[in-house]
């Protein structure tokens, strides 16, 4: 597979949008203590989200799991914790390596599309820009704003003052 048939068939599953990076398919020792590691860096992670309200207004959260979201408390069933590079492949359980995306249909085709390159000697992953990947056919909207948009960002801004953040 070279990075055109890897963008190819991210746009058959959905995600024409999701950008890929190559890397070598040699599986390495995953550290003993990875889910301590992970469990820490999810949490900052979420935490970390205060700088994505836009990507996150998209995502229809109630305020209730966008409260839970954004205080590392927990992260909504519909929504998944994806690593840039799998632990196996030699990522780190750190945020930097961490992305958010919805859970269907798009982690589950990162998943299938990652399945499909079984035994290669190289693999092609998906790497979004952002922290939160929100595919473009999801960014749709008509006129009138977003309230939802608008709301979370008023949230967002009090609990950045209320933690000192501003």
């Amino acid at each position: 597979m070279n990075k055109h048939d890897a963008e190819r068939r991210l746009a058959e599953l959905l995600m024409d949008d999701m950008p890929v990076i190559e890397i070598p398919a040699r599986p390495v020792a995953v550290a003993p203590d990875w889910f301590v590691k992970m469990r820490e860096a999810r949490r900052e992670f979420l935490k970390s989200l205060t700088d994505s309200i836009q990507e996150l207004s998209f995502l229809n959260l109630s305020q209730d799991a966008f409260m839970g979201l954004i205080q590392g408390i927990k992260c909504p069933e519909n929504l998944s914790l994806r690593f840039r590079r799998p632990l196996e492949y030699g990522g780190e359980p750190n945020i930097k390596n961490m992305f958010l995306t919805p859970r269907f249909p798009y982690a589950q085709n990162m998943d299938r599309f990652l399945m499909e390159q079984s035994g290669k000697a190289t693999i092609w992953i998906p790497n979004p820009e952002k922290k939160v990947y929100i595919p473009v056919r999801m960014l749709g909207g008509g006129d009138g704003g977003n309230a939802t948009s608008d709301r979370l960002s008023a949230i967002a801004a009090q609990i950045a003052a209320d933690i000192g953040m501003v």
